[in-house]
């Protein structure tokens, strides 16, 4: 495996200074290095311009593509991520302490310094092929977005999709881009034959709000028309209304589950927000320069829901929290899919269609 190209660490931004269409504020150092930086704010506030912050991108050769997982509170056990990082650059994204095993930041550099794994369907294939591999479905979008900006050049998630269908293996996809439907000639083949299941995520109607915490997703509007277009189309789909954020977003579960409903979702969940290890500092730091009247509501009513912590990692606690107001948002939610008929059905993924791959110099089983 070539080793990843290693970057400088970036100066700390000031607030006052963060780079437009960015979601966080500055690049907080990660877990793993050995010196700290912070803002301080000199009092000075002098106006210099802010160079635009680029994304540059680097190919990496991992020898596997599928992740194993065994958490008990998640419906699925592999996972693919073409890319790591993400230029959606969503300031609560719970993957953003993942680029501290780069030794990068999970702030700036997690939505600018990305890495793309261009043989990920040879390597899906090959993984596919092997002997003891046992079919069950595949998610995609759990980390990181399949379809960030990236996808539109690079294809990988695309060419991941064409092996996919060609040996009918189930796949679940999670995105908040409308490039979703650029595929719809492999997703609408692939659920005729019961094969997959897409949710776009939706946060908000709210497009300052978005703009704010979403940078470079698609706006509420686009990813409400991609719900609209798969579904027409026979494709399964779903909302997630991830993550509630408390004083910020969490009235609005009505109006988003509504609006996804009406336009086609069948399926709907929601997830509190999650802020584990760097992203407990980068949310606050982006709550005091976007909402700063709002911050001490939202983290205190967050801790409220994880006993007394901004984070409860804890398997069966770490989606929904615990307590009285977490309760009742739970009921809130399972009252609201009853009025909207979302969630009367559970969309099954037929795995019994998977035909294992023959590499080069290889044969079928009898009992494929």
């Amino acid at each position: 495996m070539r080793a990843p190209k290693t970057y400088a660490k970036a100066e700390t931004v000031s607030p006052w200074l963060a780079p437009r269409g960015r979601g966080a504020v500055s690049n907080v150092s990660g877990r793993f290095e050995h010196q700290s930086r912070e803002i301080v704010d000199d009092g000075w506030h002098i106006t210099e311009e802010v160079k635009p912050l680029r994304t540059e991108v680097i190919d990496e050769a991992p020898k596997h593509i599928l992740t194993r997982n065994s958490s008990p509170d998640i419906p699925f056990d592999r996972s693919i991520n073409p890319y790591r990082g993400c230029e959606h650059g969503c300031i609560y994204c719970f993957a953003r302490p993942s680029h501290a095993y780069m030794g990068l930041s999970p702030g700036l550099d997690f939505e600018s310094k990305l890495f793309a794994k261009p043989d990920a369907a040879m390597l899906l294939r090959r993984e596919l092929a092997a002997k003891n591999y046992k079919v069950a479905p595949i998610a995609m979008g759990t980390n990181t977005d399949p379809y960030q900006p990236l996808e539109k050049d690079r294809g990988i998630t695309r060419e991941i999709l064409k092996v996919l269908l060609e040996y009918e293996h189930p796949v679940t996809l999670l995105t908040k881009s409308r490039l979703v439907v650029r595929d719809m000639d492999i997703l609408v083949p692939m659920a005729e034959k019961g094969l997959v299941k897409v949710a776009l995520s939706v946060t908000t109607l709210d497009r300052r709000l978005a703009r704010l915490m979403e940078p470079r997703a698609a706006t509420p509007q686009k990813r409400l028309d991609a719900i609209r277009l798969l579904s027409d189309a026979g494709v399964p789909t779903g909302v997630m209304f991830a993550p509630v954020i408390p004083a910020l977003n969490d009235h609005e579960m009505e109006a988003v589950l509504s609006a996804a409903a009406h336009a086609g979702a069948i399926n709907a969940g929601f997830i509190l927000l999650r802020l584990p290890r760097e992203l407990g500092p980068l949310f606050e730091e982006w709550l005091e320069t976007h909402y700063p009247d709002r911050k001490d509501r939202v983290l205190g009513r967050l801790a409220a829901m994880r006993h007394g912590k901004l984070n409860d990692p804890r398997f069966k606690h770490r989606m929904k929290g615990t307590g009285l107001e977490a309760e009742l948002m739970s009921l809130r939610f399972r009252n609201l899919c009853k009025r909207l008929k979302l969630n009367e059905t559970r969309t099954m993924l037929d795995d019994t269609r998977f035909k294992k791959p023959v590499l080069s110099g290889g044969q079928y089983s009898l009992f494929n």
